[in-house]
């Protein structure tokens, strides 16, 4: 497969009102859903296309609360070129695995800095993004 570096490029943009960086939005997330069983395919994950929608949805719904339309199109942004990296297939399997583990730090309360300096580490640091096992 030949890699064309401007196939799914997106030009920067900035969005006049909420209503318009919404519209964005959710263009970007039906991008992703839409190409959810493409990126099965392509990285031979163990994983449905439903479970891959399902860590996409978790991914926009973490940035829900962000008003602000600057703000949005910085994330737009970075939302386009992980989606060109990804469907580039410019990613490798554990980078998309990455996506799908869930949140390494809901399982326990937040610990401020004072804390986890007296505890002698900083365990949030030193994960990995991926383990490379699903």
């Amino acid at each position: 497969m030949t890699t064309i570096a401007s196939r799914l490029a997106q030009t920067s943009f900035t969005s006049s009102s909420p209503a318009e960086a919404r519209q964005r939005a959710l263009y970007l997330y039906r991008a992703w859903c839409r190409s959810s069983q493409e990126v099965v395919d392509i990285y031979a994950i163990n994983a449905s296309a439903a479970q891959i929608r399902h860590a996409i949805r978790r991914r926009f719904e973490q940035n829900r609360h962000i008003t602000d339309p600057r703000a949005i199109d910085v994330l737009l942004l970075k939302g386009w070129q992980e989606y060109q990296e990804t469907m580039n297939v410019w990613k490798q399997r554990d980078h998309i695995l990455g996506i799908l583990l869930e949140d390494q730090g809901a399982s326990r309360p937040p610990r401020s800095f004072l804390q986890k300096f007296y505890e002698g580490k900083d365990e949030d640091a030193v994960l990995p993004a991926a383990s490379g096992t699903y």
